[in-house]
């Protein structure tokens, strides 16, 4: 039952001071905490008889710990994915419900472990979402509103800020129960040995890539041309009183972050953003603007607006010097005569490589690609990113690609030749050959077995009641205590 929600309805946490049971009837305004709930929110049913009646808006599911599952979560959770595409009718009403069962469990317990969460990230997070649905809408918020029947923009923030904090305290808690699982080299040779030889996992066609990447060149005079205009920027700000957030609409080149006012929360204790960045941030007080520093995305000026301890909110600009004509082709002229070096066997294309090539992350390891899942040179064919799957598709082993022209996320320009340097048609799983994806395999198994064992153990010790017809359903979990 792992599905991804980006946005579920509303869970109330509430405090459960004594275990009572939650009958049928209890019912509960869907945004109102229980303890809160007072004769003023009752509805009168007679002004003669002096006599009140609880008004029904949501009944009570269940109740988790210190959670409460409303009728409509259920409801409201198969809607968000629909809205995200998911097919949900092979999806059971039940299996669904199973699901908020757990996520409250693992928030129940995590604020009890104190596990913390940051709300400024969690707020950041409820930004980008906001972006994403509202391309969905035409960038209507009015229309957002409506889909999720929310008056306005703050009742929906408010209600994204509890839906996250929960689904955050949920994942940590599940980390935690795992972060000290691992697996020796006889468990993995032991859950290889005991699948039957018929059931035994194919994986598909395996292939390695490597790569040779040349960047134009950005010349000196633009670079000082960028440092000065982002100097300027900075004095505006603090000798003039202009708005640093009115620059970053107008003139960083961070487009994602426009729309926050180019605003990110740094920890020290996790890092986030590039060395430079960090580095930049860390060093400021609040209300301190940086001095141009470069990375590699360009030149930038970090504002600190605030700082909660090890938390950092900051702002920053984002300007990208400009290649010129001549510098791109330079560029282009120098990757040619490196391919034509390597097709004519004057040097091997890792040498190339190492020699020649602008990207840091592989040039000393000749060209070589890491999958980025699983952290090493293979890369199975029909899991391939759908770009450099397109780039090395027809190319025969050790062929030499034609010259790629690409585009990063800040529109930065490159050039790239690209060969394959070894490939593995499908097979079945060989214990020497596949140890590695094997013993994935046998890692996640155990740690499956470990929130089972958790998930078991604190359902006896938590308060849990299930109320109505979700009695009925067949839990893979024993939320019923049986």
């Amino acid at each position: 039952m792992k599905y991804l929600f980006t946005l579920f309805t509303a869970f109330i946490a509430v405090n459960i001071i004594s275990a009572q049971e939650i009958i049928e009837e209890e019912v509960i305004d869907s945004i109102t905490p229980v303890e809160t709930i007072k004769s003023s929110e009752l509805v009168k049913a007679s002004d003669t008889t002096n006599t009140f009646i609880a008004k029904k808006v949501d009944g009570v599911a269940a109740v988790v710990g210190d959670y409460i599952i409303l009728d409509s979560d259920v409801d409201k959770a198969y809607l968000q994915l629909q809205a995200q595409g998911v097919n949900t009718s092979e999806i059971p009403r039940c299996q669904l419900f199973g699901k908020l069962l757990e996520d409250k469990l693992y928030a129940h317990h995590a604020i009890q472990d104190s596990i913390p969460v940051s709300d400024a990230e969690i707020r950041q997070n409820i930004d980008y979402q906001i972006q994403q649905f509202l391309q969905t809408t035409n960038g209507s918020m009015d229309k957002l509103l409506s889909i999720y029947n929310k008056e306005d923009e703050k009742s929906l923030r408010e209600e994204m800020f509890e839906i996250n904090k929960s689904n955050e305290l949920a994942r940590k808690m599940q980390a935690k129960i795992v972060e000290e699982v691992e697996v020796t080299p006889e468990e993995v040779r032991e859950f290889f040995n005991k699948i039957p030889k018929d059931d035994r996992p194919t994986f598909g066609t395996e292939l390695k890539v490597a790569q040779i990447v040349v960047e134009p060149k950005v010349t000196d005079q633009e670079k000082l041309r960028i440092v000065d205009q982002l100097k300027q920027f900075r004095a505006d700000v603090l000798e003039n009183g202009a708005s640093f957030r009115s620059k970053v609409v107008l003139y960083s080149d961070d487009k994602a972050s426009i729309s926050t006012g180019g605003k990110y929360t740094l920890n020290r204790k996790k890092p986030r953003m590039v060395k430079e960045f960090r580095q930049a941030a860390f060093s400021l007080q609040e209300g301190e603007i940086s001095d141009p520093f470069e990375t590699e995305f360009g030149f930038h000026i970090v504002y600190c607006e605030k700082i909660r301890g090890q938390e950092y909110d900051v702002s920053h600009i984002l300007l990208i010097p400009k290649v010129s004509t001549d510098a791109i082709k330079e560029a282009k002229e120098r990757i040619d005569k490196i391919r034509e070096r390597i097709v004519n066997g004057d040097i091997s294309f890792a040498d190339a490589a190492r020699e020649s090539s602008d990207e840091k992350e592989t040039k000393n390891d000749g060209g070589q690609l890491i999958n980025p899942e699983t952290q090493d040179y293979n890369f199975e064919l029909t899991r391939m990113d759908p770009e450099l799957y397109s780039q090395i598709q027809n190319l025969k082993d050790g062929e030499i690609s034609l010259v790629q022209t690409e585009k990063d996320r800040t529109d930065k320009l490159k050039f790239k030749i690209l060969t394959v340097t070894d490939r593995v048609n499908e097979h079945e799983a060989d214990y020497a050959r596949d140890y590695l994806k094997i013993k994935e395999q046998a890692l996640n198994e155990k740690k499956v077995k470990a929130i089972e064992t958790w998930q078991n153990e604190k359902i006896m010790d938590t308060y849990i009641k299930i109320s109505g017809s979700h009695r009925d359903c067949d839990f893979a979990s024993n939320w019923l205590k049986k």
